[in-house]
């Protein structure tokens, strides 16, 4: 379908799949799709302008949020909506029809009710119902299987896009006003910087945006040709620089940073950000700040009382020396060992660690953007160590994102 490949760029083969499994209309699909991989891998645009493109009737629920939500039924119990699915399918004469139902950010249902994930798998049986349940989750799989027998879904795979994939997809969002070659030549220069900290289409469209008014000032100004490259990069590669401090962030809006670029002020003294109430960072970088917060601020010998599952009873007086009756955040952060780090990340993060997460190159990410701060090493038999430099408030904003309860395991708080 031409139009549809002019819509979906770099995902043919997933493209292709999901309409071999949609069928025809009146035609039984599988009961249920998991559709996974990294943060804006695509999976949520594919498969809403899949569904949008051929009109199929759907609905599209974000599972991580409330605020979406249209309707005034509740449903108290999981046999009220497949009481209600069925009236509903019955009186909009979509019987004969395939409905699907796409659930955004399943990562979540393995916090609900333990009834949830298996009724939505086995809802096609249970509604006697042409449906089909969608799942897009950044877990594998295997993290989500019950540990009772359930039905098995068809698993697709949404890989991260290469570098030529996102050039290819940045370079299709060029402005008319100037040729593609020329923004062609600026997505280099983008992907250049940024791509061996940031793989995140949706961030990098976002500092796309942001930062082409400056490659084209020289133009602008009548001082440089849109072939003059060289006076274009020497432009812009402070701004560049700057800008790698807000990666994943969302710290500034444009107009902040317009002031930034025109006052020369670093990113972190901007008051007012909205990276609290938004934060961006893939899904286990998220879990790897938290340990480094933890190991930052929470002394080494309390590591014992709060991940290890079985470590006996332990007093708190035991811990309080005259020295820590400080409060740890007023002291600032505190260096940490890398298996310090690891060993924190692992205990927090329990079985929603995925197998294939490369969690030393998101720890280089972090370092790179300024999150952490590597701080060298003791002497030549100890790892590197870090520092955490984000706020408790910072922290906290991620946490909600995974549904991580940060404060319990504060040494301070307790």
């Amino acid at each position: 379908m031409p139009h549809l490949e002019s819509l979906v760029l770099c995902r043919e083969a997933q493209v292709s799949t999901l309409q071999s499994l949609f069928g025809e209309r009146h035609h039984y699909s599988f009961p249920s799709i998991f559709i996974y991989g990294h943060t804006a891998s695509g999976k949520t645009y594919v498969t809403q302008t899949l569904l949008r493109t051929l009109e199929l009737p759907h609905v599209f629920v974000n599972c991580f949020s409330e605020e979406e939500c249209s309707t005034k039924i509740t449903c108290e119990t999981f046999n009220d909506f497949v009481r209600f699915f069925k009236q509903i399918t019955k009186a909009e004469n979509l019987k004969n029809q395939t409905v699907y139902i796409v659930l955004d950010k399943a990562d979540c249902l393995r916090d609900m009710e333990a009834n949830l994930l298996p009724g939505f798998l086995r809802l096609q049986e249970l509604t006697d119902r042409n449906v089909t349940v969608l799942f897009l989750s950044e877990i594998i799989w295997e993290k989500f299987r019950p540990s009772t027998g359930c039905f098995e879904p068809f698993v697709l795979y949404f890989p991260d896009y290469s570098i030529g994939n996102l050039q290819k997809i940045l370079c299709h969002d060029h402005p008319p006003e100037y040729s593609a070659d020329f923004y062609a030549a600026y997505i280099n220069i983008l992907l250049g910087v940024f791509y061996t900290v940031c793989r995140d289409l949706k961030e990098l469209r976002h500092l796309a945006v942001l930062n082409f008014p400056k490659y084209c000032e020289p133009v602008v100004k009548g001082e440089a040709s849109e072939r003059d490259t060289r006076k274009l990069w020497k432009n812009i590669e402070p701004h560049l620089k700057k800008a790698m401090q807000t990666v994943y962030l969302r710290e500034i809006s444009s107009s902040q940073w317009e002031k930034l670029q025109k006052d020369d002020t670093d990113p972190g003294q901007l008051k007012g950000l909205s990276a609290y109430t938004h934060v961006e960072l893939p899904y286990y970088s998220k879990f790897i700040l938290i340990a480094a917060y933890l190991a930052s601020y929470n002394p080494a010998r309390t590591d014992k009382r709060f991940f290890l599952k079985h470590h006996g009873k332990i007093k708190k007086t035991n811990f309080l020396k005259k020295h820590e009756k400080t409060s740890n955040h007023l002291l600032g952060p505190k260096p940490f060992p890398l298996d310090r780090l690891l060993a924190i990340l692992y205990s927090i993060v329990d079985s929603r660690v995925a197998p294939t997460a490369n969690i030393f190159s998101q720890i280089t990410s972090l370092v790179t953007l300024q999150l952490l701060t590597l701080v060298g090493h003791d002497d030549q038999l100890d790892g590197p160590k870090y520092k955490c430099m984000v706020s408790l408030d910072f922290i906290r904003a991620i946490a909600r994102t995974v549904n991580f309860d940060i404060i319990k395991y504060l040494y301070d708080f307790l």
